[in-house]
């Protein structure tokens, strides 16, 4: 299988969102880029705090055209916990997350091991998907820590438009 690769189209995504609707990839009609943000899920406190970041930096995005999505394998009652819990009311969340999904994603995959956690779950990745859904930039992480920096990234948006920086690493 091959793992999400930059100026390639982007593999197919789709999920329940909380309001309701499904959030799909090809659906997307982003001015710039749609930034797709994998997260663990309610029981991992550095995902709250990431989300969080992500939350308060969601008029910046907005300003530079990028869609924002958040998405993890969690039901539909742990992401209304953790939109509540972790007062992250404005951003699009999303779950049910399918395992084939994850893997065709290239995300790594957890077992819990401690209570509160699922029997399985993602752990982080970050995407940016260009307008033509082709995948710009990834990140993925095999532990909670190490994802980009939100704000450091905010800014490399602005800079990637403004100068027309390509998307780097197609090479494989």
């Amino acid at each position: 299988m091959n793992r999400p690769t930059p100026k390639r189209t982007a593999p197919d995504l789709r999920f329940p969102v909380l309001g309701g609707n499904e959030w799909s990839l090809g659906d997307q009609s982003p001015d710039t880029f749609t930034l797709i943000v994998f997260y663990r899920g309610l029981h991992c406190p550095i995902c709250k705090k990431y989300l969080q970041q992500l939350q308060k930096l969601l008029p910046e995005f907005d300003q530079n055209g990028v869609q924002v999505v958040a998405v993890s394998m969690d039901t539909e009652k742990r992401a209304r916990l953790s939109r509540q819990k972790w007062e992250i009311p404005n951003l699009s969340l999303g779950y049910g997350l399918e395992e084939a999904t994850a893997r065709q994603w290239a995300l790594y995959l957890s077992a819990g091991v401690k209570e509160g956690e699922p029997d399985i779950f993602s752990e982080p990745g970050l995407f940016l998907i260009d307008s033509k859904n082709q995948v710009y930039y990834s990140a993925i992480n095999s532990n909670p820590w190490g994802r980009p920096y939100l704000p450091s990234f905010v800014k490399a948006v602005d800079y990637i438009i403004q100068s027309g920086y390509p998307a780097r690493g197609e090479l494989l």
